[in-house]
């Protein structure tokens, strides 16, 4: 616990005494935000914030994870270097992406399949090397078999290695790509990512504490009240340096923003949580979790899907959060009310997680 207080703690500070001064380097730079012209015209005063302010909630949980490993003396484990990698991976994808639509002055960064290349090439080398380093009791981070609130009895490696691999993989970077689309999709109003991530990812402390306090010594112990997940307790640093960094930009993100996240931010939170979920076995439990961003992924593909059907729209404008901003709602009343969906939805989920150990 020690190691999850000091992560949490260290990258808080980072994040919070950090930002204004990556938000002075910007501002010299003039990289500032890029506002589509279709938008809500309430955005247009938005134009030249900072952006890129991910730089500063990676760095903090990078660094807040490192010295909470030192004081301690922990040994970085499979688990955690994992989650980080990824969640660095993808946010240098995104940094290209924000990067080039700050030189240009256009709203669109990367190609398309420019990007789904580079999130390609940090997804499969994530799931590959998650199947990797067994411990002394021969776990892997991550396994063959889809999760709930732990691994299940639907394993993809059903027809051999080989293709559970193939069907791990592709699984795998499904999860990734949903979920980083989803906070990216989310990331549309002053503080409303950054605030619903630090919700998520808080909850994901809670749900790796208690399973380090519930872990099964060895494959034959394992029974319905522990867990196989390999290295719990370092997720939970890893959840709880996210959390203490996302804590800390918000101060500066909150409205009225003195920076926004980008794709830097909203690319890398995505492909933490994907991470978490994965390494956690709990990858359909973060789907009530992450509710909220579910929720705003699925009004984008109604709104999409409908109109193709029907030319016709079911929201005035998608994400959902822009439906509101259209609908005379203003933008406080949306993001605090979004928060409280999103603890809702945490709630059910960690409740959910606690009841399924209480019945055994």
């Amino acid at each position: 616990m020690r190691a999850v207080l000091i992560s949490g703690g260290i990258s808080l500070l980072l994040a919070l005494l950090g930002t204004p001064l990556f938000i002075r380097f910007l501002v010299h730079r003039q990289y500032g935000q890029f506002i589509r012209q279709d938008g809500p015209t309430a955005h247009f005063t938005k134009r030249g914030t900072p952006t890129m302010g991910g730089v500063v909630i990676i760095l903090a949980t990078l660094l807040g994870w490192a010295a909470a490993s030192l004081v301690t003396g922990y040994v970085p484990s499979a688990s955690a270097v994992l989650v980080l990698f990824l969640m660095t991976g993808l946010g240098v994808v995104g940094f290209l992406d924000d990067f080039i639509k700050i030189s240009r002055q256009r709203s669109l960064g990367l190609s398309a399949r420019s990007k789904i290349i580079g999130q390609g090439l940090v997804g499969v080398t994530f799931a590959v090397a998650a199947l990797q380093f067994p411990n002394s009791n021969f776990r892997t981070p991550a396994s063959t078999r889809i999760s709930f609130i732990r691994d299940t009895g639907l394993d993809l490696a059903f027809a051999g290695a080989t293709l559970g691999l193939i069907l791990f993989v592709l699984w795998a970077n499904f999860l990734i790509t949903a979920w980083s689309n989803a906070v990216n999709l989310t990331d549309g109003l002053d503080g409303l990512a950054t605030g619903a991530s630090l919700i998520v990812f808080g909850a994901y402390v809670i749900v790796c504490v208690w399973q380090s306090n519930q872990t099964c010594q060895s494959i034959v112990s394992a029974g319905p009240r522990c867990y196989e997940t390999r290295d719990p307790l370092d997720l939970a640093v890893v959840a709880a340096a996210i959390t203490g960094a996302c804590f800390g930009f918000l101060w500066w993100n909150a409205s009225p923003a003195k920076i926004f996240m980008g794709d830097t931010g909203s690319l890398a939170l995505g492909g933490a949580l994907a991470g978490l979920s994965i390494l956690s076995r709990t990858e359909i439990l973060g789907a009530i979790i992450g509710g909220l961003f579910v929720v705003i992924v699925l009004s984008d593909v109604i709104q999409i899907g409908f109109f193709k059907m029907t030319r016709r729209r079911v929201f005035k404008m998608a994400p959902l959060h822009h439906h509101f901003e259209l609908s005379g709602w203003g933008e406080v009343t949306i993001v605090i009310r979004f928060w409280i969906i999103a603890g809702l939805f945490v709630a059910v989920g960690v409740g959910v997680f606690y009841a399924e150990w209480v019945v055994g």
